[in-house]
């Protein structure tokens, strides 16, 4: 039985009168690619932020990589890889320059930096380019660079957070490509999209609606459930009774 990686109970977070993420319970196992979708303003970013140490819920549970989300946040911080559309790496530093920046807030030492690095770059043939600054690289180098860096200090847990907006579909399903990858080596990939069809590559997913997770399943039994053909019409079907949005 695959090691739990994630565990929520009845995880609650208000602010003042406003219930942003509702009792919300899940487990995710080692290796598991978990989507968590919803439409904006249901919860995700708030759920996350809790998960990934930076905010402190009101009420409930919850655990991750063995860390209790009250307790011990900064050990969450050193043990999890995060990787976000919208900010991953400095684009007037190098890809080299990058990963000795992130590879010592992540702990490493000297010696193991510079060869994991090298390692790295080579692996993502990227040596070439090494010492070029990134706001030069396409933007598919950029992707496969961002995930690596967040996977360098080797954690049992990486967070993607929309990590393909953007792009176009062949880089989006490369990228995918690594997600198995990494997946595939025990690490739990833990994913939000807005893009529908990358639903169907997660082994599970949930969807939140009005800060609730009005589903979690696999999305073969999701799509059975609701008696339609896509992630996207299940999608569809729950988020559009919701409430609120941003």
């Amino acid at each position: 039985m695959a090691e739990t990686i994630i565990r929520t109970e009845r995880l609650t977070k208000r602010f003042g009168s406003f219930t942003a993420v509702d009792e919300i319970s899940f487990t995710v196992g080692s290796g598991e690619i978990f989507g968590f979708l919803g439409a904006n303003g249901a919860g995700k970013t708030t759920a996350i932020r809790m998960l990934t140490g930076l905010l402190s819920p009101t009420e409930g549970s919850a655990s991750v990589a063995g860390f209790d989300v009250y307790r011990e946040s900064e050990s969450i911080k050193r043990s999890i890889g995060y990787m976000s559309q919208r900010f991953s790496l400095y684009d007037d530093l190098t890809p080299r320059e990058n990963v000795r920046f992130f590879g010592g807030i992540y702990g490493l030492g000297s010696s193991e930096l510079k060869e994991k690095g090298e390692r790295m770059l080579e692996a993502l043939d990227l040596g070439h380019a090494a010492d070029t600054r990134l706001s030069a690289l396409p933007l598919g180098w950029k992707q496969k660079l961002a995930f690596s860096v967040a996977l360098l200090h080797e954690p049992k847990l990486v967070f993607l957070d929309e990590p393909t907006g953007g792009v176009d579909p062949v880089t989006r399903r490369r990228f995918w490509d690594l997600i198995y990858q990494t997946a595939s080596s025990g690490v739990t990939v833990f994913v939000t999209t807005h893009y529908m069809d990358e639903a169907e590559y997660c082994d599970r997913v949930s969807i939140m609606v009005d800060g609730r997770i009005a589903a979690l399943d696999t999305p073969e039994k999701l799509r059975e459930r609701y008696e339609v053909n896509t992630m996207n019409d299940v999608f569809i079907r729950l988020a559009r009774p919701a409430r609120r949005s941003e």
